[in-house]
């Protein structure tokens, strides 16, 4: 064990397997360069504000900065936390000086500014990331333009739309997702230190000079809630797992579409897999596993949540255990990113099956019904006709465009061969579609210059 950064009023060492119980190292070694960062600032506040000399401070950020340089190098087994690490390493390069570092500073104050310094990089990566996604999105949509399939309710074929429109859909759900996360990084920007271990100093610790050397818009305004907030965390991690969620629900879609039964799309080679038996198979395990992964999200949610759900203020132990989850659902939410990104930039799309699929009669119900509310029908009543009109075409097994004019006005006097046939091609009934949002081809080109637009502006 290295030096710990109390144990004044203690008699005994502290117990082995206590301490390899309570040390956090292992975890939050991934704080590092944060807790550097905020100790550097540290120091600098400590100087300006004349509770060191100025060459003290100039030996600590130095020997910080030393410190950031080889700390990759070190092993982090034996420190109790990455504060303690990054003080005793400073104290070989520095000597007794490293020990002024801490004046005016818990281990309460500081972990939660790593904490948020880690939020905010962070979920600025993830931002860029999304955009990425976005950006393979839309090429992809791009080359769906001229082509319809069949979207769903209930898993049962619905209407027709123009491809690209789906995804486009996906564009959105992400917008939201970004958005979301953007808006979170305000309840982050909130600079702590100086809070200490919950009431404040009694030390003069500009915490104005330590906001702006770190980059921070604000200060928290009580240094108890300072030091017990972790709801930026739980707010993350609430936001990850509504993108995970996304995620996976598009990764549902390309893997009914890959199925064989669908069979819109196809994997490429390098990216889905096979199997140790059935030498036919290619599956989308990476997809599965996206789909999977936003289920340990929901329970790295939960697992803070329950944590923090009985904690009086201020600070406790169990804290500490909110890294794990946050920094697990960080790393599974950006590689799931750039895994689905390079999927979708290399998925083969069937073409026959599509027009196949876009050309089942009873996907144009609701155009047949609309047409009849032209002719001056009330919306039940077409539906009504309609309905009786596919009953028709099942128990006599005859497809309503193989139908005569005779039949047809038998059931609806509006219809005749020509109106079917001008009501069932898939192309001509997108073109149809009138409303602000829909799935004419003339919305969805307007919709893909739109976010052209948008993701070259981001």
């Amino acid at each position: 064990m290295g030096e710990k950064l109390w144990g004044g009023r203690f008699k005994k060492k502290l117990d082995k397997e206590i301490f390899e119980f309570t040390k956090s190292i292992s975890f939050d070694k991934r704080l590092a360069f944060y807790d550097i960062e905020g100790s550097i600032a540290h120091a600098k506040m400590l100087g300006k504000s004349g509770i060191i000399s100025q060459k003290e401070k100039e030996l600590l950020v130095e020997g910080l900065k030393e410190v950031k340089k080889e700390i990759l190098k070190i092993k982090f087994e034996n420190e109790e936390d990455i504060h303690t690490l990054v003080i005793n390493l400073l104290r070989k390069r520095v000597g007794d000086v490293a020990d002024k570092l801490h004046i005016g500073r818990s281990r309460n104050d500081q972990v939660v500014l790593d904490l948020r310094l880690y939020c905010r990089n962070e979920v600025k990566e993830i931002i860029g990331r999304i955009r990425k996604l976005q950006i393979s999105l839309l090429e992809r949509a791009k080359k769906l333009k001229a082509l319809t399939i069949p979207f769903y309710t209930h898993l049962k074929n619905a209407q027709c739309i123009i491809f690209a429109h789906q995804f486009l859909a996906y564009l959105q759900m992400l917008e939201r997702d970004k958005e979301r996360l953007k808006e979170s990084l305000e309840r982050i920007d909130i600079m702590p230190l100086g809070s200490g271990a919950g009431r404040g100093s009694t030390l003069p610790l500009d915490r104005f000079f330590l906001a702006k050397e770190l980059g921070f818009s604000c200060v928290s305004e009580n240094s108890l809630d300072a030091v017990s907030d972790r709801d930026f965390v739980i707010e993350v991690l609430s936001n990850l797992s509504i993108l995970g969620m996304h995620l996976s629900r598009i990764c549902e879609d390309l893997i009914l579409f890959s199925s064989d039964e669908i069979g819109f799309i196809e994997g490429d080679d390098a990216h889905f897999t096979g199997s140790s038996i059935l030498p036919h198979k290619k599956n989308p395990d990476p997809l599965e596993l996206i789909r999977g992964y936003s289920g340990k999200i929901y329970g790295d949610l939960i697992s803070v949540l329950v944590t923090m759900k009985g904690l009086p203020l201020s600070y406790n132990r169990d804290m500490q255990l909110d890294k794990p989850p946050l920094f697990d659902s960080v790393e599974i939410i950006k590689r799931s990113i750039s895994v689905l990104g390079k999927i979708i930039s290399k998925i083969k799309v069937n073409e026959e099956r599509l027009k196949k699929a876009s050309a089942k009669e009873f996907l144009f119900s609701t155009d047949l019904a609309e047409f009849l509310v032209t002719k001056g029908y009330s919306w039940q009543k077409a539906h009504t006709l309609v309905g009786k009109l596919i009953l028709e075409s099942e128990e006599k097994k005859k497809p309503i465009r193989e139908m005569s004019d005779k039949h047809l006005k038998k059931i609806i006097p509006e219809l005749n061969k020509e109106i079917i046939s001008e009501l069932l091609e898939p192309l001509k009934s997108v073109r149809r579609i009138k409303t602000y949002g829909g799935s004419s081809p003339a919305e969805v080109t307007r919709q893909l210059a739109i976010w052209e637009r948008r993701l070259k502006r981001d």
